[in-house]
């Protein structure tokens, strides 16, 4: 069970610390105030043993319910101080838990909501913070903190379609593929000790078979290389900055994916920018932070010129424009955005433009991509099939012909 640091006030005003046993902050807190206590910090107290070398990353589900109630709470005239400790005595997530009993403590010390977001950029993106930022400003951060929620619900809404779309075929591809190891690197060896004793002339096919499946028997440290080379190629395209941009560019080569991968990243930087906008960001800031949150570096090298084309005061539409990156209709809805002060209005009329289409063209992939598996599957299952029965037919007629 967690311990929790906590200091308090006794019923005669003084002041108390101590450490006490409980589930959550929340139940930590009732054990405090049934023994007359008044908390004024709670803290949960980790052993010496445990701790974290990178903070968690808290996620995008979790920070959209944490939103959408505070702007409730906001919204309702409760102390955003109030509204923090209670969220934070409820949600189950320990590292938002944690952020919000810092972001708690800096309130109280006399600082502003923003500047205690920007501490935790494992909890709060960076738009994330400059859209709070902004709407401090403006007194209008309930406002700011439901269309936060909404954004947050239809990118998690968004993967979620991607997730879904891919993840059948996926599966039905890998579990494929293990029977056909299965059935080479077990099933045949246990036959070959048979056909050598019976002296059958093997089929084609059965031959092929055999000569593969010695790739997990007696060249077995052939295969362990090629894993291992396999193994060292995923890491260098995830983790290493060359393979990633290397990574990166194919993507947005390949036939199919790369009109997926363009359009979820187009329908997230008019999201989050819209957002921004809205929320009363300047738009150099805005596209400033923007751009830092595109997961692709092509986009993010392209975006970056555009700003600082529009620093040089080329307006935010044309900038845009000649990155080439936006559909002929994204464009006209930047110019008439600008031109009429309605950019933000376009931007999500945009996002919901490209959302649309990312599904239409998840759902044209997936249409595509399921039969090609299933007709791949087939021939693969069925080499194997033909494999063994015809080496059995072999083995019949060579000894039917023996007697």
């Amino acid at each position: 069970m967690p311990k929790f640091a906590y200091a308090a006030i006794d019923q005669t005003g003084n002041p108390v610390e101590g450490v006490t046993k409980a589930d959550t902050v929340g139940a930590a807190r009732s054990i405090l105030v049934a023994q007359d206590l008044f908390p004024t910090k709670i803290e949960e107290r980790r052993g010496m043993l445990d701790f974290e070398i990178t903070k968690e990353k808290v996620k995008k589900k979790e920070l959209m319910n944490f939103t959408r109630q505070l702007a409730v709470f906001v919204k309702a005239g409760i102390p955003i101080t109030d509204a923090l400790v209670t969220i934070g005595d409820e949600t189950d997530d320990v590292a938002l838990r944690r952020a919000l009993s810092n972001l708690v403590d800096d309130l109280r010390n006399g600082g502003l909501f923003s500047t205690a977001t920007a501490a935790h950029p494992e909890v709060f993106p960076e738009y994330y913070v400059g859209i709070v930022q902004s709407a401090e400003l403006s007194g209008q951060l309930d406002t700011a903190l439901e269309s936060l929620s909404e954004y947050l619900e239809r990118e998690i809404d968004t993967r979620g379609k991607v997730v879904s779309a891919l993840s059948y075929p996926l599966v039905v591809m890998v579990m494929a593929f293990g029977t056909v190891l299965l059935l080479a690197g077990y099933v045949l060896p246990q036959f070959k000790p048979l056909f050598e004793e019976l002296g059958a002339e093997l089929p084609l096919p059965t031959r092929m078979m055999l000569f593969f499946s010695r790739f997990f028997t007696d060249l077995w440290f052939i295969t362990a290389a090629v894993a291992i080379v396999f193994i060292s190629v995923l890491m260098f395209l995830f983790k290493h900055p060359t393979g990633v941009l290397w990574k990166q560019r194919m993507m947005l080569k390949i036939p199919v994916i790369s009109g997926i991968v363009e359009y979820a990243l187009l329908e997230r930087f008019c999201r989050i920018l819209g957002a921004m906008v809205k929320a009363g960001v300047p738009l150099p800031e805005g596209l400033k932070t923007t751009t830092e949150a595109t997961s692709n570096i092509v986009f993010k090298e392209r975006l970056e010129v555009a700003r600082a084309q529009m620093l040089e005061g080329k307006g935010f539409s044309q900038p845009l424009i000649d990155t080439e990156l936006f559909p002929g209709a994204a464009k006209q809805m930047f110019k008439v955005g600008e031109e009429t002060g309605t950019l933000d209005a376009q931007l999500e009329v945009a996002s919901i433009y490209f959302d649309r289409e990312l599904e239409s063209r998840i759902k044209r992939f997936t249409t595509m991509f399921e039969p090609l598996m299933i007709v791949g599957v087939g021939v693969m299952v069925g080499f194997v099939a033909v494999a063994l029965v015809s080496a059995m037919y072999g083995v019949l007629n060579s000894s039917n012909a023996a007697m």
